[in-house]
């Protein structure tokens, strides 16, 4: 039990005293810079989805016959 007091007491003392925290400005620009690149990644990759869907149903419909 005392590690664990003394784990928790360390990790405090990290957060508050040698962590570099940002600003609330900094903050919210890299939030929006997350989200605009989470936005186009989710694109791309329903893009390709769709592309993927669209040449294996056409594969399918050629094995069909």
């Amino acid at each position: 039990m005392a590690n664990i007091k003394s784990y928790v007491s360390s990790s405090y003392d990290e957060l508050k005293n040698h962590v570099t925290w940002p600003t609330n400005a900094e903050a919210q620009r890299l939030m929006v810079v997350v989200a605009v690149f989470s936005v186009l990644f989710s694109l791309a990759i329903w893009g390709v989805d769709e592309l993927f869907s669209a040449v294996i149903a056409q594969y399918f419909n050629w094995v069909k016959f």
